[in-house]
């Protein structure tokens, strides 16, 4: 993924008011994100656990997506499943909600999937995190499948919020 600014991420949101957009918290430290390594960017935010958001450079650009998702205090501590990734944890998968963008968001539509709570997939599937014992599961792909398939993944979420 190519290095965004601050203000290439707040003009890549499509599913919130520029207003908001404007208001959300950015990570701080953009310049020292693994870029090279990183398929997306996502982080939550520090002053609302509730709220996360992603930025993905697709084929027209960056989108980027605002979330709602539990507080990292709740949740089951049972073994789940990243639709994005494919990694597996205990207690480390989140179903984060985007509202859909446009009039169907305004009318409440929304779309859910479960993703790595720390939105870290990128660094699972390049063996750069460690999910823990059984997080990746034994598969014949190659490593540049994996990340091709998690891209393919994340492209799939984002068409479903833009649809």
């Amino acid at each position: 993924m190519k290095p965004l600014t601050e203000q290439e991420i707040r003009a890549a949101f499509v599913n919130c008011t520029k207003g908001e957009a404007k208001r959300l918290s950015v990570p701080r430290d953009l310049t020292d994100q693994p870029w090279d390594d990183l398929d997306y960017l996502g982080w939550r935010d520090p002053q609302a656990p509730e709220r996360a958001y992603l930025v993905a450079e697709l084929d027209d650009g960056p989108k980027a997506l605002q979330l709602r998702c539990p507080s990292a205090t709740s949740g089951h501590m049972r073994r789940s499943m990243c639709s994005v990734c494919v990694t597996t944890h205990t207690g480390g998968v989140s179903l984060m909600v985007a509202p859909k963008a446009g009039k169907a968001g305004q009318q409440g539509n929304s779309v859910g999937a479960y993703l790595c709570s720390d939105l870290a997939c990128s660094l699972y599937v390049r063996g750069k995190k460690d999910a823990g014992v059984g997080g990746r599961l034994h598969e014949s792909l190659t490593p540049e499948e994996k990340i091709q398939r998690t891209v393919a993944n994340l492209a799939a979420f984002i068409a479903k919020v833009t649809a």
